[in-house]
């Protein structure tokens, strides 16, 4: 064979090896995706996507599509995008039927901000999985903060967010560090939040952030001043705790410590500990112990500063002690508005007595509940015509509850038109909850904040520090008028004021329990001011 020719076949052999090398390399290095935007990282699908996809969680697979379709419907038009973070897999049902609650609030809202001032920019809403407990964030992250920097894409605001962790503190923090506005729907912890101060200032160690829901803080005074007005100046309380390091159980433990009691000293407060959100580990003998020794003093009230599933597990070992004609009432937070999904007919059988009568009650500052608005119209009105001898007219009426039913109205009608239009949802959304009137109100916040924005500059789409500008302007005339309350942001992106839905879980004689509305707490301990215009501190 001539020379040349085996120095040709030579460098063809060497050209053919080193192709095969960089296949091997590509199909070795490359990520295993999910979906479009979506990586697979030990078993989780983590990442960003807008088309539909429902990350292995078939519980949202419906409320997915949903979405993705409005996004198709608003493509050609001035839009921008809005990214839902919180963790969408989870081996447990009840956490999934939560997830899908919280989607179909985001789809909700969505299409209402989009239908409602007629205006662009319209929403593209995308799904962001930050993976268990918020645990790949800084990947998810990453990815945002290309799509706020991205002409297609034009990120504007990040909302969700629905655990009070150090993880989704880190989130947060990176998140408006790179002036992307936050609109927390379902944080309740003190640590994710601005500081509003006397002096009308804020100190503001997350720019750009707002939430919708009242702090622990908030919601734990709220529960104390609706109480106290209920004339409960006798009770004989205990602190249960969770001290596992987790921000909801930290802040709502001091919240809870430092309600001013008018009744007599109740025991010292008594601790467990557990190992995680969603895992139960020894709570249950811990539970024992502790029951044991309430049941051995004279209180009837448990504060609970703790997850739901270790509330749940708490509440049937305090009913199985067996202390006689004792009634407890334990009262906890925010997260306990998932509680009665947990609970099966067998619980609720255990939380009653031989009598049939209920051992334990529950009792949360819920962040709305659907019968709030209609009950406390109907016994306002009551209160109204005994002093006044007449019927008020509307504009009688108090704007902190009409304005929310009025909203509460609008959503019903979304739901409805979803349905007549022949949208599947995955189920017909549960009010009860409050996941999805909040994650709702969530959405037509931001859509209020980019068409207040839009206005500067209607030729062109608004910059994210023009939307992170808007948050405290959304007061006074500005005010948002949301299904789970008026929604007021203080200099801080606070909501100022914002009522609690005091709840109750009622085992009653047979069969599965109730939720019951029984009343609207407010953390000042007054109904917001007319036109919800913020006082200040010396008013």
């Amino acid at each position: 064979m001539p020379r040349w020719r085996k120095i040709l076949f030579s460098l063809l052999g060497a050209a053919a090896l080193a192709a095969g090398l960089v296949l091997v390399y590509l199909l070795v290095t490359r990520p295993d995706t999910c979906a479009d935007g979506v990586e697979r990282i030990d078993g989780e699908c983590i990442g960003v996507n807008g088309e539909g996809y429902d990350f292995g969680t078939p519980e949202i697979s419906d409320v997915a599509r949903a979405i993705a379709r409005e996004n198709r419907r608003i493509e050609k038009q001035p839009y921008v995008t809005v990214a839902m973070m919180l963790p969408l897999q989870s081996d447990r049902e009840a956490l999934r039927r939560q997830m899908r609650s919280d989607l179909q609030g985001a789809y909700l809202g969505q299409r209402q901000a989009n239908a409602g001032e007629g205006e662009p920019p319209k929403i593209r809403l995308v799904l962001a999985n930050p993976g268990q407990d918020y645990g790949r964030q800084a990947k998810v992250v990453d990815t945002l903060l290309q799509m706020a920097a991205s002409p297609e894409d034009r990120l504007r605001a990040v909302t969700g967010f629905n655990l009070s962790l150090a993880a989704t503190e880190a989130a947060v923090a990176r998140l408006t560090e790179n002036k992307i506005p936050v609109l927390a729907a379902r944080i309740s912890g003190d640590r994710i939040a601005n500081e509003d101060r006397p002096d009308g200032m804020a100190k503001l160690r997350f720019p750009g952030l707002a939430r919708i829901l009242p702090t622990n803080h908030d919601a734990a005074q709220a529960l104390a001043n609706f109480n106290g007005e209920r004339g409960r100046q006798n009770l004989r309380t205990v602190l249960v705790y969770d001290k596992r390091p987790d921000g909801y159980n930290e802040s709502l433990a001091k919240a809870f410590s430092r309600i001013e009691e008018k009744g007599p000293a109740g025991p010292a407060a008594m601790s467990f500990e557990s190992p995680s959100i969603d895992e139960a580990g020894s709570t249950g003998n811990q539970f024992t112990q502790t029951a044991n020794n309430i049941c051995d003093s004279r209180a009837d009230t448990v504060y609970f500063a703790g997850r739901t599933l270790h509330l749940r597990i708490f509440a049937l070992k305090l009913a199985e002690v067996g202390c006689k004609d004792r009634h407890y009432t334990i009262v906890s937070g925010s997260d306990a508005a998932s509680l009665r999904q947990d609970m099966t007919e067998r619980d609720w059988a255990r939380l009653r007595g031989d009598d049939g009568r209920p051992k334990v009650t529950v009792q949360y500052a819920a962040p709305a509940h659907p019968d709030a608005w209609t009950t406390e119209l109907t016994a306002w009105t009551k209160k109204y015509r005994a002093t006044h001898d007449r019927e008020p007219a509307d504009r009688d009426l108090p704007q902190y509850l009409t304005e929310p039913k009025a909203a509460l109205d609008a959503l019903r009608q979304q739901i409805s038109a979803t349905e007549n239009e022949g949208i599947k949802l995955g189920s017909t959304p549960n009010l009860d909850d409050s996941r999805t009137m909040l994650v709702h109100d969530g959405l037509i916040t931001i859509g209020k904040a980019l068409h207040q924005a839009q206005k500067n500059d209607p030729e062109s789409v608004p910059t994210r520090e023009d939307v992170g500008r808007q948050w405290p302007l959304l007061q006074s005339r500005h005010r948002v008028q949301g299904s789970s309350g008026l929604i007021c942001l203080t200099t801080g992106g606070n909501a100022y004021d914002k009522p609690a839905a005091i709840v109750e879980l009622d085992p009653g004689r047979k069969g599965r329990g109730t939720l019951k509305f029984v009343g609207l707490g407010w953390p000042t301990g007054k109904p917001q001011p007319q036109n919800c215009v913020i006082p200040s501190s010396t008013s």
